[in-house]
């Protein structure tokens, strides 16, 4: 059989394929083994992605126009790391350039002002790249960060603030014109959710709900409007917060047996630590909803030393954390940034896998392009979360058995030690000897499985 190897030893890439056979002495091993079990099936997995911010468009536009298309295809085509969704923000974010609103006019009620050139002028041209280079639409995610400044209790677009009672009838409909232009315009908008980070109230655009509130809205308000205006194909995610109080906050809002048959799913985040153990709990207890990674970014305000390996490691344990414990669809934030982390208009520079000096011309790919291409590069779309079992806590691991038979398993050394393991599955034994600093993808094929 083939095994396909890629190893990451202090930081360093280096890719080998090798043609291995299970080492028949290994049979009766009973140590340092990972059980693969690919009868056992849990969750399908439906892809990965990133952001199209306003932040990522607007550098895209710098950048020659052969490196852009190259960097398009490194992400999203079949031999890149084979993105198949994105997600965007309505309006205005923190990774966007400036505050914008397609109306923030308080007098036009019947939004004959709207007007999406400002949101899609970096945007569209990025994602229609990424469109020509994957060969098929991207399947988009909307999330709002605020309201236009006059719908809300602060009248401003920055620090939190509520939406008016008042403006929940006039929001919904703000938010499915948005949705019916964007699509006018060759965007495929497949999920949305109501609210990005609806506990914070932050210096940038953004708004405060409760789970009652937010539930409120989506059962009077917003879901009726998406099927008033024939937007039914778009599945609603609540949340899309940090995971400590994705449970406590699902079981609030979908309390209302109504609600909760509107919602499709649940959209979380990094920032507050893994506890992969509260997406098991809504797993458990709505086994029925979608579980979204919405946002993954390594901030320059909580991480200030440049450490590639670290960031890089932060995905994978995250991807291999979530997905143990459930998790559908894996977004990352900005697809690309400039030499500063941005631009973002309040200062809040962040990380991302690619970056563009816009100074000097010159791309680099961090060490997280690569980790996450993991994942993406070879557990497809389809795929479904296999048993695994591993003998210890020295690596991370997770496997996936892809829709034509292949099972792929991912394996992180987290430590700078050199660490000896063999892969186990239908009796069979494949020894793997993995650098430390290193992550590796075994893919075995459908031959290997039956």
């Amino acid at each position: 059989m083939k095994q396909f190897f890629t190893l990451f030893k202090n930081g360093k890439k280096s890719i080998a394929c090798l043609d291995t056979q299970p080492d028949p002495d290994l049979s009766d091993a009973e140590k340092n083994l990972i059980d693969l079990y690919p009868e056992v099936r849990f969750q399908r997995i439906e892809g990965f992605g990133g952001a199209f911010t306003d932040a990522a468009g607007y550098v895209f536009s710098l950048m020659p126009e052969e490196m852009g298309k190259q960097l398009l295809k490194d992400y999203f085509s079949p031999e890149g790391l084979g993105y198949t969704f994105g997600r965007t923000s309505i309006d205005s974010c923190d990774f966007s350039t400036e505050m914008y609103a397609a109306d923030d006019d308080p007098d036009d009620r019947d939004l004959s002002r709207f007007d999406m050139e400002r949101p899609l002028r970096y945007v569209l041209p990025l994602l229609l790249g990424a469109e020509e280079a994957a060969g098929q639409p991207i399947r988009m995610m909307l999330t709002p960060w605020s309201p236009p400044a006059w719908m809300k209790t602060n009248a401003s677009r920055k620090h939190g603030g509520h939406l008016k009672k008042e403006c929940r009838a006039m929001w919904a409909e703000y938010i499915c014109r948005y949705i019916l232009e964007a699509e006018k315009a060759g965007m495929r908008v497949c999920f949305l959710s109501s609210q990005n980070e609806p506990a914070a109230s932050q210096t940038w655009d953004s708004c405060l709900y409760t789970g009652t509130e937010e539930g409120e809205f989506i059962r009077d308000f917003l879901y009726p409007a998406l099927i008033r205006h024939g937007l039914a194909h778009v599945a609603l995610l609540i949340w899309d917060h940090n995971k400590e109080r994705a449970y406590e906050r699902a079981c609030e809002t979908l309390a209302d047996e109504k609600t909760e048959k509107m919602v499709d799913g649940v959209a979380v985040h990094w920032y507050s630590g893994d506890h992969f153990e509260a997406l098991q709990l809504i797993r458990d207890r709505f086994p029925d909803k979608r579980l979204v990674f919405s946002e993954a970014c390594v901030e320059y305000s909580v991480y200030k030393e440049d450490n590639s390996l670290r960031n890089a490691r932060m995905y994978a344990h995250e991807i291999i954390g979530s997905l143990n414990h459930g998790l559908n669809i894996f977004l990352d934030w900005n697809l690309l940034l400039d030499e500063q982390g941005g631009p973002n208009h309040v200062g809040n520079y962040c990380d991302a896998p690619v970056m563009y000096n816009t100074k000097t011309g010159k791309l680099t790919k961090n060490l997280s392009f690569d980790y996450i291409g993991h994942f993406s590069r070879y557990i497809k779309p389809g795929a479904q979360r296999i048993g695994l079992s591993r003998f210890g806590n020295r690596v991370e691991a997770t496997a996936a058995v892809n829709p034509d038979g292949s099972v792929c398993a991912v394996v992180m050394n987290p430590s700078p030690e050199k660490c000896s393991f063999s892969l186990r599955m239908n009796g069979k034994v494949w020894p793997v000897s993995l650098d430390g600093d290193s992550i590796v993808t075994c893919v075995f094929p459908p031959e290997e499985v039956c």
